[in-house]
């Protein structure tokens, strides 16, 4: 059984998909990318800024569905540029505690939504 997670407090999705799925214990979240969900607009001031929009997004889907990012045990980034990879990194790994990190994978990709330069996805189990 699945339920559809969704929250005002992060940006509403822009096709046919929802911002995360809950099956039994496990949540799905959809890539997220930096818009202000309160404008509607993209953050796209620096990489660091972009990134901590999408952290903060992510945030708040993990919230919807009573977690919190100690349960995410995997996440997918993808970046239009692996000379950000450092500056994103040091965001993301604001929001983790090095001992108990979830597994994670990094990719360049030629192209994002919107032009961006960083989505991530997270999967995460309560």
């Amino acid at each position: 059984m699945k339920k559809i997670i969704t929250t005002s407090k992060a940006p509403a999705p822009i096709g046919p998909y929802n911002q995360a799925v809950l099956s039994g214990n496990t949540l799905y979240t959809s890539g997220q990318i930096a818009f202000n969900p309160e404008t509607g607009e993209l953050v796209l001031e620096d990489i660091k800024t972009e990134t901590a929009q999408i952290m903060q997004n992510l945030k708040a889907v993990l919230e919807a569905a009573n977690m919190t990012f100690e349960h995410v045990i995997k996440t997918s980034i993808f970046i239009s540029n692996m000379d950000d990879f450092t500056q994103i990194n040091e965001v993301y790994g604001n929001y983790f505690n090095d001992d108990t990190a979830p597994a994670r994978e990094t990719v360049q990709v030629a192209r994002l939504p919107k032009n961006v330069n960083v989505e991530i996805s997270m999967i995460a189990v309560k």
